[in-house]
């Protein structure tokens, strides 16, 4: 049985936040090379799963365009942090 959809979304918030370095400080995401502002990136992610984690404590329910556009906007976000040498490849 799959997930509700606020569930399914909450669940991948907390994924997103457990899989990105949210918490480095900013002179370690803006050493050596750069394929795009990792500051700038996890900052527009963070500003999109505080919103989320908002809509759903108001009860709003997401559709599933909404969970896969944050979902493929993350994967993305978490593409340019690997090569940008801030997430290892597994």
């Amino acid at each position: 049985m799959k997930p509700q959809r606020s569930t399914a979304m909450q669940q991948l918030i907390k994924q997103v936040r457990e899989a990105m370095p949210f918490d480095l400080p900013e002179a370690h995401l803006c050493s050596g090379q750069c394929n795009g502002c990792s500051q700038k990136l996890l900052d527009y992610l963070d500003s999109e799963l505080e919103d989320w984690e908002y809509r759903l404590k108001a009860g709003e329910l997401p559709d599933f365009g909404e969970i896969q556009r944050v979902a493929k906007t993350s994967k993305k976000i978490y593409k340019v942090l690997q090569r940008n040498g801030l997430i290892q490849k597994m």
